[in-house]
């Protein structure tokens, strides 16, 4: 696996490196020694799967609070998204700025979005299915999320979303004492 830094501090896009001959190609989604020689995460409690169906279909801005913060490792399995990650970690030097990368079944690469950050993804093809891994449990108690179009960080998506849940387009402005955790 190729690790490549983005422009956010801790955040990386993962190029998976193909073994082939004439039956197709074998090669490694994760490898516990590779991530440790970065000091990622190694530690991963559930693998999840999302489909969506519609193009531009929006999801996210997700991310938990406190113990149940989660580091996510996203692959596309079918299709192709772009995937966004907002830094909302208070003490890194890329707070408040965020970054984006295509992500698809024909290149393969992945995202690593660590503790702290908000991850979404807006689909740009139809019938677009991915799997991710995640370091923590959900708890809805510790869920926050940031809406995408937050005029706080200016996330620019290539077409605005045609399909988004209720609950992500009525997620309120930044406060940074609730998206924080720092009241109840």
């Amino acid at each position: 696996m190729k690790f490549n830094e983005t422009s956010l501090q801790g955040v990386y896009t993962i190029d998976l490196e193909p073994r082939g001959d004439d039956r197709g190609f074998f090669s490694r989604v994760f490898c516990r020694d590779e991530f440790t020689e970065l000091g990622l995460e190694t530690n991963f409690v559930q693998f999840n799967t999302s489909f969506s169906r519609i193009k531009h279909t929006f999801r996210g801005m997700h991310y938990q609070l406190g113990k149940n913060a989660e580091v996510k490792v996203i692959k596309v399995i079918r299709g192709a998204l772009l995937d966004v990650v907002l830094d909302l970690r208070e003490d890194s030097p890329t707070f408040g700025r965020w970054t984006a990368a295509e992500l698809s079944a024909d290149n393969r690469t992945m995202m690593y979005v660590p503790r702290g950050c908000a991850h979404g993804f807006l689909s740009l093809t139809e019938d677009v299915e991915m799997m991710y891994f995640v370091s923590a449990f959900y708890d809805p108690e510790n869920e926050r999320s940031v809406r995408w179009n937050d005029p706080k960080f200016g996330i620019e998506l290539p077409f605005e979303p045609a399909l988004i849940s209720d609950k992500d387009a009525g997620t309120r402005d930044f406060d940074p004492a609730w998206h924080l955790g720092k009241t109840a």
